[in-house]
């Protein structure tokens, strides 16, 4: 089976690096101000979904289908980067956005003050350690070098993938986002080299091992299996990506109905599907067992 190739992502995180600066909104999400229709017309009810790469289009093919039956048309809108979709998001540009976990999302809220909530969790994609030198974990030596990305987000959790590998111990302190210098103790003396993610693929040859971004592993053909040791920190929550809304429109009966729909059809075994034959398995649905939307 031949794996799509995809472009740049996030954050599984969506990847996303909180120190990326604001940009212009792509020519597509200014045009005209996207809300959705009220579904009480009788005409079709358009939902603006704002994502980054179109990797988003084909995870998001089943559930347009869905909708579309539904006789709400979901509409992408593309964005060439991290930051513009909240900004376009709070200033009602688009209806909702899907490119981002929990802890890019709250980093945003905290530095911009967005008005903007999660109103449903989609997948998360796996950072799984990969080397061409050794076959296992229990073969990296004193001396040897493994790279992780150098974002705050990305190089935060690689540290904790390194740190379930049995190589290092964090500080009890560090949380979701830790540093180097949260590292406690060296199991092994490797060198962590700190590298942009979207080249760690390209030098595995020059490292002994790397953490590697599930978009960029399936970019370089990486596979799942191939990984000397496969990230089992799914269960964090503040790893998950997202569905974002305004908080506003949620206090519109007729949205909040619209926006339950969207969630429900992304949610489904359509999605999964594609997660695990279009894409081996690099993304991994998250959270569905939640309702976000239940006390609204």
């Amino acid at each position: 089976m031949k794996l799509k190739r995809i472009i740049a992502l996030s954050l599984s995180a969506a990847t996303l690096a909180l120190s990326l600066t604001a940009c212009g909104g792509s020519s597509s999400a200014a045009s005209d101000n996207a809300q959705a229709s009220d579904s009480n017309s009788g005409d079709a009810v358009t939902v603006k979904l704002g994502v980054v790469g179109s990797i988003y289009e084909d995870l998001w093919t089943p559930a347009k289908e869905k909708l579309a039956d539904e006789g709400i048309d979901l509409e992408f809108v593309q964005f060439s980067d991290y930051v513009t979709p909240n900004n376009a998001l709070a200033n009602g540009e688009i209806d909702l956005n899907a490119f981002q976990h929990r802890i890019y999302l709250q980093s945003e809220i905290d530095n911009y003050g967005y008005e903007i909530e999660n109103i449903g969790n989609t997948f998360i994609i796996p950072l799984n350690l990969y080397s061409d030198k050794v076959k296992s974990v229990d073969e990296l030596k004193d001396g040897d070098t493994v790279a992780i990305p150098d974002d705050v987000t990305n190089g935060g959790r690689a540290l904790k993938v390194l740190e379930a590998a049995g190589l290092i111990k964090l500080k009890d302190s560090a949380e979701f986002n830790p540093t180097i210098d949260d590292i406690e103790t060296y199991n092994k003396q490797i060198t962590i080299e700190e590298l942009k993610a979207n080249v760690i693929p390209s030098t595995l040859a020059d490292v002994t091992a790397a953490v590697v971004n599930g978009n960029y592993a399936l970019d370089f053909g990486l596979k799942t299996e191939d990984a000397i040791y496969k990230d089992d920190q799914l269960d964090i929550e503040e790893y998950w990506n997202l569905i974002a809304a305004r908080s506003a429109d949620l206090e519109d009966a007729d949205k909040l109905e619209t926006y339950k729909k969207v969630v429900a059809a992304f949610q489904s075994d359509e999605t999964e599907k594609v997660f695990n034959d279009q894409f081996g398995g690099y993304f991994i649905k998250a959270g569905w067992d939640q309702d976000l939307l239940a006390d609204k």
